[in-house]
């Protein structure tokens, strides 16, 4: 009987995490949620537009998660007139349709990214077969290149899984966790403590990942202090919180990992997500997107700072799909509030902006599918 409660408890607990995991897509939002009203603005600055070399050695790729046109516009409104996203004067727009629906979802969206192969939705970089397709982390780092990931999620979700997880279903969390001690991956920074310390498996990752010498911290003080070797940074058991409650997580993790990656003379490859944008968008909160996206738009900002100093960084920033297809009904730059309305909560099919700033920039103009973005990145940073 005992033996039965036992197990019992172990299958929930799994099921609890995993609804954790997935819970914002339940999320709904009240009314009073449709209507962002203007807060405190955040100064934006012009950064200078010559560069060191033509092409890049260094590549930071920052996925707005759920980033559609209006999302950014709404940013743009929020902020009264003015982001970041301002310095990049090459534009695009990416179709982010997967191999086997017109609407991806942010597994197979990612790994078209990732991999510049187009998957089955729920696919983390396997193709259709669900035989592994090599990253482009994993081919920089095979380059000698310094790799990292930053996300507000959990480091394990869909879309930072796919630069260094192969795992044929994207809720295979614990699964994706530890193929993270299967590579050399330099930092990382990010929910998702559980799935590396809380497993049906009976490994402590975290404990696996110091034996290989990285350096491993929860508090964002303590990470933000951090400025050479391999960083390992889990700050939730899950997600992370709100902006609220997380405040400059993401624009500090940004900073940190760009600082830690620099030390590799030959180069680096960094992606960082604003998570959650999308998850205002599946919630259809006109407050939680404009946030996230104020948030997302600050952390560019810190890559902006160190790509015009270095000058041989490219910035490139897309969004794997849109979420909510978020329409702006009501606002005002003068006052920063913005009303928006949205047709589902689900993932839309929309073309999604692409933006770059760097050494090859001009190269992500136009409308490309979102395997091309993979194939121009991979080319410039590793001349293949």
């Amino acid at each position: 009987m005992l033996q039965k409660l036992s197990i019992l408890l172990f299958v929930l607990g799994i099921g609890c995490t995993t609804f954790a995991q997935d819970a914002y897509l339940d999320a709904k939002a009240e009314n009073k949620e449709k209507t962002y009203v203007g807060q405190k603005t955040y100064r934006v600055k012009t950064f200078k537009q010559n560069f060191k070399a033509k092409k890049p050695k260094n590549i930071i790729l920052l996925i707005g998660d759920g980033m559609g046109v209006t999302e950014v516009f709404s940013g743009l409104t929020a902020n009264k007139g003015h982001l970041f996203l301002e310095n990049f004067k090459a534009i695009g727009f990416s179709q982010t349709q997967s191999a086997d629906n017109y609407i991806t979802d942010s597994a197979a969206g990612g790994t078209a990214l990732s991999t510049g192969k187009r998957t089955y939705n729920g696919a983390i970089s396997v193709d259709m077969d669900k035989k592994p397709l090599k990253t482009i982390l994993e081919e920089a780092e095979e380059s000698g290149l310094a790799t990292g990931l930053v996300a507000t999620s959990a480091i394990t979700h869909a879309t930072p899984a796919v630069f260094i997880a192969h795992q044929p279903q994207r809720n295979m969390y614990e699964e994706i966790a530890a193929d993270f001690l299967k590579t050399d991956i330099d930092v990382f920074i990010g929910g998702g403590k559980a799935h590396f310390t809380q497993r049906k498996d009976g490994r402590n990752l975290v404990e696996e990942l110091k034996a290989k010498g990285y350096r491993y911290e929860e508090d964002i003080n303590k990470i933000k202090r951090v400025k050479n070797g391999k960083l390992a940074a889990l700050t939730a058991d899950i997600h992370n919180g709100r902006v609220k409650e997380r405040g400059e997580l993401l624009p500090i993790a940004t900073k940190t990992a760009i600082r830690i990656l620099s030390n590799n003379k030959k180069g680096f490859f960094l992606m960082v997500e604003g998570s959650q944008i999308d998850w205002g968008g599946h919630a259809n909160s006109t407050i939680y997107i404009v946030e996230e996206m104020l948030d997302f738009d600050r952390a560019i900002g810190k890559a902006l700072e160190f790509a015009e100093k270095d000058g041989e960084t490219l910035l490139v920033v897309t969004a794997d799909h849109e979420t909510g297809g978020m329409a702006i009904t009501g606002g005002g730059f003068d006052t920063g509030s913005v009303t928006a309305a949205f047709p589902t909560h689900h993932h839309t099919a929309v073309m999604v902006p692409v933006f770059a700033y760097g050494p090859g920039a001009e190269e992500f103009t136009g409308i490309m599918k979102n395997t091309d973005i993979h194939d121009k990145i991979k080319e410039l940073l590793l001349g293949k």
